[in-house]
């Protein structure tokens, strides 16, 4: 595993090779059942053949009940089986991919995990964040040592937990948990605009965040992280990045919940600016593109999803020639 990880950090600390993770989430939320069949075979086979990835985020979810539950749940239902987990990786390896493993929190009751939150002072009675974090560390550290079994390159220790983000010394002790059985390479994916709000990337390998930016406002937000990339020197990519088939997704890409017409080309045009955008900025590193399902829509029905998936969409097109492209 340790050659692995350094191959992958001094590639991603070379800017002038260009991005060097040229990846698709693949399989999320990871709903039981549906890994391991031959549909969700075919499914990654197809993505990394018509989107030239080199790389696959494989993502799935924990659950807890609210945003003020102290129990993370993960080894019954929904939730993908290990047994899953591994055919993913393998699967993946199998198809000459690296593998960003990235175990995601979500909450039963619809609650976006950003709002989990905590008093910063323990009161009796109230649920305390050092029990949501030992629940959490317990988790985390679960799926660390089965990628570290099955040679993923890189684990990814949360992901957009806003709220969760100011408890540093947390964070850096789960880190050092996830380090004793994980030899790879670490990341943390920030939510959008909070790059410079996390004050323990000292603790990870590669800096990652969710680049959900709006169309005429990636340069302004690139030059804000390449400050924070600058302070820490690490290496940075974009852990998730995209925007839906729905007009106006161009101009608030991190909108699940956007009401509008279905618009191949919002999605289209909004890839388009960002790559362009990100040309020239040696210390992007990659991106990890949202999202590809484990089980795919029909290409004819990709004219009516107004979603984040790209298979049989016009930006699909855009991908596979950039990502085909770098692969040169």
């Amino acid at each position: 595993m340790e050659p692995a990880r350094t191959d992958h950090l001094a590639a991603a600390e070379a800017p002038a090779t260009g991005p060097d993770i040229r990846a698709m989430t693949w399989g999320f939320p990871g709903t039981r059942g549906e890994w391991g069949t031959p549909a969700a075979a075919e499914s990654m086979r197809l993505m990394t053949q018509r989107l030239h990835t080199n790389t696959t985020c494989i993502a799935f979810c924990g659950w807890q009940d609210t945003a003020f539950s102290t129990e993370v749940r993960f080894a019954d239902a929904p939730t993908v089986t290990d047994d899953e987990v591994v055919w993913a990786i393998r699967e993946a390896k199998s198809l000459g991919q690296r593998v960003i493993l990235k175990p995601i929190l979500n909450v039963t009751d619809g609650t976006w995990r950003a709002h989990i939150n905590f008093f910063d002072v323990d009161v009796p009675c109230e649920p305390t964040w050092s029990q949501w974090f030992a629940s959490y560390t317990a988790f985390i550290v679960h799926y660390a040592a089965l990628a570290e079994a099955e040679g993923a390159e890189v684990f990814c220790v949360g992901c957009e937990m806003v709220q969760a983000d100011r408890r540093a010394d947390e964070w850096r002790a789960l880190v050092a948990a996830v380090r004793e059985v994980y030899s790879g390479a670490v990341t943390y994916n920030c939510d959008k605009y909070q790059e410079s709000n996390v004050m323990w990337w000292d603790a990870v390998d590669v800096i990652s965040s969710s680049g959900y930016y709006p169309i005429d406002d990636w340069e302004a937000q690139l030059d804000r992280i390449e400050a924070v990339v600058a302070r820490e020197g690490k290496p940075f990519l974009f852990l998730e990045v995209g925007a839906m088939s729905t007009e106006g997704s161009q101009h608030l890409p991190n909108s699940w919940a956007l009401e509008g017409a279905v618009s191949q080309e919002a999605q289209r045009d909004w890839y388009e600016a960002m790559f362009a955008a990100c040309d020239g900025r040696g210390w992007v590193g990659g991106w990890v593109l949202w999202d590809w399902k484990a089980a795919l829509h029909t290409r004819e029905a990709a004219d009516a999803d107004p979603e984040y998936a790209l298979y049989g969409k016009l930006a699909e097109r855009v991908v596979a020639k950039r990502y085909a492209r770098d692969t040169g």
